[in-house]
């Protein structure tokens, strides 16, 4: 499930007497739905300790309506670029809340953050103001606990929620059924790069010869499977050379998006492991544990995250019941095997993915979803 929060907090004094609110949304856009929300007075505090405690607010409603996806709204500036990894989180309390929203987002398969005007915010402000003024809720109550009468379209929403989840396929032992989309996920082949471990995310570096040698040995294994519908690509030439390797031999044209791109490693390009742990370790230790924090001048874990996403729940929803071939690089298929699997964050550092190997995993329209192969590489390895 996809949701939009909007988180907002003020006080009045700064600091002084201060609230939060916060609203879960089905979409974007006046005509969003609202899904649920969080509102209340939290004593004396600033502004942004409030913005932080809306935001912590909005994802926890989201994680307990069973939220995926989720793409924060918010006006505060310092809150959105400390969360995104921009700005260094510097003051001891800002520290302690980051620390606790970071935790609630790593539920999630993706979380992102975008700063939006205060006018665009008006809904999640308006609660905090009225929690403040007292005037519809009683002061230090969330306002799900707010009369009956006043949260009927809340409780409504919530319900229409709750009701689309239990009508979900239960879990099963049972693979999801032939309606599934079947993604073959492809690391491409060997890079100079590959051969000692050096982070190469961007930089479009072409296959060895032992990789050309891999890409064809992938194609040979897949063109022995079942029809495959579509061969997808990342645009980087290590990812098309490989992808036209299978595309050939299945008789089909490559297609690319960018959203298969590696990620963005900034200043760690063409770095180890050892060279960036010895040049930024706190930082990339930091990395390592927290999702929202972007390599210097690159991306986070989560921001592949949401546009890897985007990208498989649009080839599910067009192929349905079909055998795609993706063609990619490790973080995006590493994402894809944590969404099947419905894993933690963990999984990035504990799953080891060999070049020119594969991958199986099903997606059902229905969320169901199941993993069938991780890290093949018999078709090559002597």
């Amino acid at each position: 499930m996809r949701v939009v929060v909007e988180a907002d907090g003020g006080s009045r004094g700064n600091p002084g007497p201060a609230a939060y609110g916060a609203v879960v949304l089905d979409s974007e856009g006046p005509a969003a739905q609202v899904l649920a929300q969080r509102a209340e007075r939290i004593g004396h505090a600033t502004n942004n300790v409030a913005e932080y405690r809306g935001l912590i607010a909005g994802l926890e409603a989201a994680k307990e309506i069973g939220a995926r996806h989720v793409a924060v709204r918010m006006d505060s500036k310092l809150v959105v670029e400390q969360m995104s990894g921009r700005w260094k989180v510097k003051h001891a309390d800002m520290r302690e809340l980051a620390s606790q929203a970071a935790a609630v987002s790593r539920v999630f398969d993706a979380v992102s953050y975008t700063w939006v005007p205060r006018e665009q915010n008006k809904r999640a402000d308006a609660l905090l103001n009225t929690v403040l003024d007292g005037a519809v809720l009683d002061i230090g109550k969330r306002i799900d606990e707010a009369p009956r009468q006043r949260q009927a379209p809340q409780q409504q929403a919530v319900q229409q929620t709750l009701e689309a989840v239990a009508a979900q396929p239960a879990a099963s032992w049972e693979p999801p059924k032939s309606s599934s989309t079947r993604l073959i996920l492809v690391r491409h082949g060997e890079t100079e790069a590959s051969r000692v471990f050096r982070q190469c995310g961007r930089s479009d570096l072409p296959l060895t010869a032992t990789g050309m040698s891999q890409a064809r040995a992938v194609a040979r294994r897949i063109g022995s499977r079942d029809a495959v519908a579509q061969v997808y690509s990342s645009p980087l030439l290590r990812t098309m050379q490989t992808a036209t390797a299978v595309a050939d031999a299945l008789g089909l044209p490559v297609r690319t998006d960018e959203r298969l791109i590696e990620m963005d490693f900034g200043e760690w390009e063409g770095l180890t492991g050892q060279e960036i742990q010895a040049r930024d370790p706190e930082l990339r230790d930091q990395w390592l544990s927290d999702p929202t924090t972007t390599a210097p001048g690159g991306e986070s874990f989560a921001q592949v995250a949401a546009r890897v996403g985007a990208f498989v729940d649009e080839v599910v929803e067009k192929h349905p019941g079909e055998n795609i071939v993706l063609v990619s690089h490790v973080t995006p298929i590493k994402l894809t095997l944590k969404s099947a699997l419905g894993t933690g964050w963990e999984l990035l550092t504990r799953l080891f993915l060999d070049v020119a190997s594969l991958s199986v995993v099903e997606f059902a329209a229905s969320g169901r979803s199941s993993v069938r192969l991780v890290n093949d590489i018999s078709h090559w390895q002597r």
